[in-house]
C-alpha cells in the first residue's frame, strides 16, 4: 500500500466532523491510500477560563497541529480557515481550500427572538471581539458577556443558563453538525461582516512534501480560494486575528470580487467600514488596498488604542 496520509485535527466534535469529511474525500480520491485521523490538543481547547484575546495571539487553535506537521508526526493539518494565522509558519503552506459553506453568523435564542426583537437589555454571550464590536454598533442596549467552549458547549450553556438570552455562532459549524435548524436568524453578510475565512477549511501541508501536496490539491475550490485569499491578505496587512475586532468578507459579484472590511473599537464606536471591488485575479491586492484605506481613515489609531487597552486588561 502507498504511503499513508495522517490528518492532524483538534478533538472537538466540529473539528472531528471536518477532519472526517477530509479523510473520506481523500480516501475517495486515493482508494489505495490509508487515510488516518490523529487528534491533537491545542492551547485554545485546553484553556477555557479566559477570553481568547487574553490567552495569546494568533494560532491558539492551530499551533500544536503546525508543530506536528513540521515534526513529521502528521502529513495534513485540517483547520477552520478563520483560525489559521494569515502569516503562514515557515516550512508550511496552505495546500487546499475546499468550497466554503454558508459564511453568515447565526443567532441562537431559546426564546425565539431575532436580533432586532431581543428585549432591551437582553444578555447575549459571545467571546468574539468582531461580533461584540458589530453588536455594539447595531444594538448598543444589549448586555454582552463572554462565553468559551466548543460549539456544542456554547449551545448548551445558552439553552441551560437562565442568565443568557442568546449567542452568535458560525452558521457553517451548525450546518456541518446537522444543527442549522437551531438558528433563529442568519445575519446577512452585508449587515454583519463575518471573520476572514469563516465557513472555509484550510488544508495545511509541509512545503517540501510534494506527494501530499499533489494528493490534496484536488480539494481546492478555486472560487473559495480566491475569495479567502483577499480576506487573508487584508488580515495579514493588519496583523489581525481573533484578539482584534476586525472583520472581512469577500464575495463574488459577477466575475469580480467585492471585499468588505471593518476595523472597530471594542464597543463598536467608532466602527470603520469600507469596500473594494475588482478582478478576482487581483484578490490579494484588493484585500491589501482595503486594509490600507481603512488604516488611513483612522484604523491605525483604533488598532493602536486597542493594543494599549488589551495590554492593560491582561
Amino acid at each position: 500500500m502507498s504511503r499513508p496520509i495522517r490528518i492532524g485535527t483538534r478533538g472537538s466534535a466540529l473539528a472531528t466532523a471536518q477532519a472526517t469529511w477530509t479523510r473520506e474525500t481523500l480516501a475517495g480520491l486515493h482508494p489505495d491510500v490509508d487515510v488516518r485521523i490523529q487528534v491533537i490538543s491545542t492551547v485554545g481547547d485546553r484553556v477555557q477560563d479566559r477570553p481568547l484575546h487574553h490567552v495569546g495571539g494568533a494560532g491558539l487553535f492551530t499551533r500544536e497541529i503546525e508543530r506536528a506537521l513540521l515534526d513529521d508526526e502528521v502529513d495534513v493539518g485540517v483547520h477552520s480557515l478563520k483560525d489559521l494565522p494569515a502569516l503562514m509558519r515557515d516550512g508550511l503552506v496552505l495546500a487546499a481550500v475546499p468550497e466554503r459553506e454558508d459564511p453568515r453568523d447565526a443567532l441562537i435564542c431559546p426564546a425565539g427572538h431575532g436580533l432586532a426583537d431581543l428585549p432591551e437589555g437582553a444578555t447575549l454571550a459571545t467571546g468574539a471581539l468582531r461580533r461584540r464590536a458589530q453588536l455594539g454598533a447595531l444594538r448598543p442596549d444589549l448586555k454582552l458577556t463572554g462565553i468559551r467552549g466548543n460549539l456544542d458547549t456554547r449551545l448548551r450553556k445558552v439553552r441551560e443558563l437562565p442568565e443568557l438570552d442568546a449567542t452568535l455562532v458560525a452558521a457553517a459549524g451548525l450546518s456541518r453538525m446537522g444543527w442549522l435548524d437551531r438558528a433563529v436568524e442568519l445575519l446577512d453578510v452585508e449587515r454583519f461582516v463575518p471573520a476572514g475565512g469563516q465557513a472555509a477549511l484550510g488544508i495545511q501541508v509541509r512545503a517540501d512534501d510534494e506527494l501530499t501536496l499533489a494528493r490534496v490539491a484536488p480539494l481546492t475550490h478555486p472560487a473559495t480560494e480566491r475569495a479567502t485569499a483577499a480576506e487573508r491578505a487584508f488580515l495579514a496587512r493588519l496583523e489581525a486575528g481573533c484578539h482584534v475586532p476586525v472583520a472581512v468578507h469577500a464575495r463574488w459579484v459577477g466575475e469580480e470580487l467585492l471585499v468588505d472590511g471593518i476595523i472597530a473599537a471594542l464597543d463598536g464606536a467608532p466602527l470603520l467600514r469600507d469596500q473594494q471591488r475588482g478582478p478576482a485575479t487581483d484578490a490579494e491586492a484588493l484585500g491589501l488596498r482595503l486594509a490600507e484605506r481603512l488604516l488611513a481613515a483612522g484604523g491605525e489609531e483604533i488598532l493602536a488604542s486597542l493594543e494599549l487597552e488589551t495590554t492593560e486588561e491582561d
